[in-house]
């Protein structure tokens, strides 16, 4: 691997980071936001912003009207977008919208991507993922899906309950998971205003980052149509991968710009605040937890690079995305666990960013597989032994 980024690369480095200071960070405390996350309002403001400056869903491919982005290339830019927690929504590459715009790619029609993929590139609609359960249903085992789907004719009839789905309220359309009468997954696409689902409620969680928070989505005799299934019929579960390995590094990619931040947060007021007669980090307590905190960052940002190296050299990834996932959501969230702490009061008020961060990145250690499933997959692997050279 080389390491050295291209003029290219660090151009658009430059152009995003320059683009977060300048029309992003200013809205971090605009009324817009909730504790919900961003309204619609805001997040068409940042997106308007984004698409004036060329950078509006950089992942995407070009003929969709994205740049291309490798996923080497896509670690550099959503580093940058995510030092703000108002970066990935501005560029249209937050969660869920980014795994399903790649998901859709892969595996849509012609005509699907007419009608909801386009749309959503180009930050018009938004959209959200609906696979986790309530129990006894699916979460971190997809085995145990209860939400069912059988055939009527040219249509299928899907009935169930899903939770904790980000972006639910308000988005434009919805990929569902939901298990065969042969007991095999399949995905659908549904936009959010048919009749037959309903957005029970809105739950309250740590974080604010997410346009429409998580809701309680409900499917009582919802009619889709044979053509707006998601590719082959039964074959969900491989498709969930094709969406799941990517979109675990993009999380550590934007949650890196955030850590980075809270970093540099902590860094500048342990060279400003003065106690016992000196700054804050002449203190070896406080100057080893920032030297702490500048080797989780350099381990995570190797890690998500390597992944992406690999990624681009054409790996499937799924494997190295459960490590990517463990190492870098538990380095991010020590980086910033110490930034609170140095900044003492200041750090769990609203007097700086960080609080805001600390909320919003608990849960990165749970979502798209808490870290124990993926310690449990990895252990697993290596219990087989070693693979075929």
């Amino acid at each position: 691997m080389d390491f050295q980024l291209t003029p290219e690369q660090l151009s658009l480095q430059q152009r995003t980071r320059d683009f977060i200071a300048r029309e992003v960070m200013p809205l971090e405390n605009d009324p817009r936001h909730s504790h919900h996350g961003p309204s619609e309002a805001l997040r068409q403001d940042l997106v308007a912003r984004a698409r004036a400056a060329g950078l509006l869903t950089p992942h995407a491919s070009r003929e969709l009207g994205g740049l291309g982005l490798s996923h080497v290339d896509k670690a550099i830019v959503f580093e940058e977008a995510g030092y703000s927690p108002l970066g990935p929504v501005a560029l249209n590459i937050h969660a869920p919208d980014e795994g399903n715009i790649h998901l859709m790619e892969v595996v849509a029609t012609e005509a699907q991507k007419e009608r909801w993929l386009k749309p959503l590139v180009q930050g018009h609609i938004r959209s959200c993922f609906c696979m986790t359960e309530p129990p006894p249903g699916a979460g971190s085992d997809p085995g145990m899906l209860n939400t069912t789907a059988r055939r009527d004719g040219d249509h299928y009839i899907i009935d169930g309950l899903k939770t904790y789905i980000t972006g639910a309220t308000g988005a434009g359309f919805a990929i569902i998971m939901a298990r065969m009468e042969d007991g095999t997954a399949t995905m659908f696409l549904s936009d959010m205003d048919r009749p037959g689902i309903r957005v029970e409620r809105q739950l309250d969680a740590l974080d604010s980052c997410f346009t429409g928070g998580h809701g309680v989505v409900r499917f009582e005799g919802l009619r889709v149509p044979a053509s707006d299934v998601l590719g082959e019929i039964g074959q969900g579960l491989r498709y969930a991968q094709v969406r799941l390995a990517p979109a675990r590094l993009t999380h550590c990619m934007r949650w890196l710009g955030q850590a980075r931040r809270a970093h540099d947060v902590a860094s500048a007021y342990a060279r400003q605040r003065k106690a016992f007669g000196q700054a804050l980090a002449s203190h070896e307590g406080v100057s080893f937890q920032l030297a702490d905190n500048e080797m989780d960052l350099h381990v995570a940002r190797l890690t998500i690079w390597h992944c992406a190296w690999l990624l681009d050299q054409g790996s499937k990834g799924r494997h190295e995305s459960s490590v990517a996932k463990v190492i870098c959501s538990e380095a991010e969230w020590r980086v910033v666990d110490r930034s609170v702490q140095i900044l003492g009061g200041s750090g769990v008020t609203s007097e700086t960013i960080v609080a805001r961060i600390f909320s919003d990145m608990r849960a990165f250690r749970i979502y798209d597989g808490p870290s124990e499933v993926h310690r449990w997959s990895i252990g697993n692997r290596i219990a087989r032994g070693p693979a075929t050279v």
